[in-house]
């Protein structure tokens, strides 16, 4: 009977990496792009069933010819997201070739380029681009579920999984290690920093927080929550800045007036709520410090939403401001509109990092594949964070832990002053509150750049953070 006769299994998916050589300078380098698979341990009846496939997640590595991988430093990096691919570290600053799009005010027009890049971290480490599954060229195997990845703790795990085994495979657990993430990723990494230490034993020479997001409550414009509008005054002061709405007055003398503000005279005012005394005073200096008219402060009760404030900042020219760089400029069809239609700093980055990575994975990575190159997707919502069931998303003390438990680990924070997306001011709230031992925070250092979300995007701010990178991984590597 046609019921008795053995079914064909399924082809198992197998690693389709795809190697090349190149140089940069006098650098010569093997590159390695392709989908690594991804397989879970299986328990049937408490009795071993085998690695079953369950995802195919795209990595991208770069490493030195000849370097031993005793001494050699291996960084891997992410982007965020949630859903973003790695293409924005990738192609913006860290890898050996990167975009040309221009600036603000200064765009590249269409089709794009690619430039070699001699400020790259492949002078001081090797480089392990990951994709998350369902970014990228990564998904889910057939018959498997994406949504099985798309949450907090399953991606740290899939991630975290990655690593271990290019480590394993590459004979590079001797290496000095280092996380790079932007964004989300920086969530991400400081959770890793956690998990690879507490389940794999895998302790890191340092983490590259770029953009940092440690804890969603510094961000999360919620009823009762005034957080975020202290921590997101400083950012409005910058982007004012930029635009011109604080005459000639010098950038920093800007920023540390707001900065004062902000902690004192602004926090104690949003507390009072209506047994606030000075109220106009405080209205007068909001407006002042943001470019925004005193009626549309007072009319908003003091407290200016992020969104809001880009789509009114510019509105008697008839422009919007970005939210990932309030240096990008944009238009909307209907200016009497509370909040902008689109960002305009993410238009201007989305099509050359995706026409430059589509080029480049094909042309000279040798990479094919017929599967669109997910950029930055909204399938992997919605994203899970279910172990933070009614208390708010935060892996500051995943951070804190993994220093304490690691004392020679290093923490480079990266923050752009017209990124409005992860303002600053909210990243140096978090590391100030951090719960760690005084003599621990001389492991951290920040970093500043005149720009935004991407700041290497900004041409003399993408040179001083590739010297930076350097300086950090350098620093944080025991001399032999």
């Amino acid at each position: 009977m046609a019921d008795d006769q053995e079914q064909p299994r399924k082809a198992e998916p197998t690693d389709d990496i795809v190697t090349s050589s190149h140089t940069l300078g006098d650098l010569a380098y093997t590159a390695s792009a392709g989908r690594v698979v991804l397989r879970h341990e299986v328990l049937t009846d408490g009795k071993f069933d085998g690695h079953i496939a369950k995802a195919e997640v795209f990595v991208t590595t770069y490493t030195l010819d000849g370097a031993d991988p005793a001494t050699r430093p291996v960084t891997f990096a992410f982007n965020g997201g949630p859903g973003s691919s790695s293409v924005w570290l990738h192609l913006g600053v860290f890898g050996p070739r990167r975009v040309v799009m221009g600036d603000a005010g200064n765009l590249a027009s269409p089709p794009y380029s690619l430039v070699d890049n001699p400020e790259s971290l492949l002078k001081v480490t090797d480089l392990v681009f990951i994709d998350p599954v369902s970014t990228g060229y990564s998904r889910a195997v057939k018959g498997e579920k994406p949504g099985d990845y798309h949450g907090f703790k399953a991606d740290l795990e899939s991630v975290g999984e990655i690593i271990r085994l290019w480590t394993s495979r590459h004979g590079r657990w001797l290496s000095p290690k280092f996380l790079a993430g932007e964004s989300y990723g920086t969530l991400r990494a400081a959770g890793l920093a956690d998990h690879l230490q507490t389940q794999h034993g895998m302790y890191l020479n340092g983490v590259m927080l770029i953009s940092s997001i440690l804890d969603y409550g510094t961000v999360d414009f919620s009823e009762g929550n005034d957080l975020p509008y202290v921590l997101y005054l400083p950012t409005y002061a910058a982007i004012a800045h930029y635009h011109g709405l604080h005459g000639s007055r010098p950038l920093n003398e800007v920023l540390t007036e707001a900065e004062e503000f902000a902690s004192r005279d602004y926090l104690m005012a949003l507390e009072r709520g209506s047994r606030l005394t000075d109220r106009q005073s405080i209205v007068d200096r909001i407006a002042t410090l943001t470019g925004l008219s005193a009626d549309y402060v007072d009319r908003v009760d003091l407290r200016i939403e992020h969104v809001r404030f880009f789509t009114e900042l510019l509105r008697s020219r008839r422009q919007v401001a970005g939210r990932l760089d309030g240096r990008f400029l944009g238009w909307e069809e209907d200016y009497a509109r509370e909040r902008f239609a689109e960002d305009p700093s993410y238009s201007a980055i989305l099509g050359p990092f995706t026409a430059a990575l589509n080029h480049y994975v094909r042309s000279e990575l040798n990479y094919h594949n017929d599967l669109p190159y997910e950029i930055l997707t909204g399938n992997v919502h919605p994203w899970s964070f279910k172990e933070f069931e009614n208390a708010t998303v935060t892996v500051a003390s995943k951070l804190a832990s993994a220093m304490r438990a690691n004392t020679h680990l290093k923490v480079h924070v990266a923050s752009g002053y017209t990124d409005g997306a992860t303002p600053y001011y909210a990243a140096e709230h978090v590391l100030a509150h951090l719960p760690i031992p005084a003599e621990l925070r001389a492991n951290i250092e920040t970093k500043y750049y005149e720009a935004g979300h991407m700041m290497y995007i900004h041409e003399p701010s993408r040179i001083q953070q590739s010297a930076d990178l350097t300086a950090f991984i350098a620093a944080s590597i025991p001399s032999p």
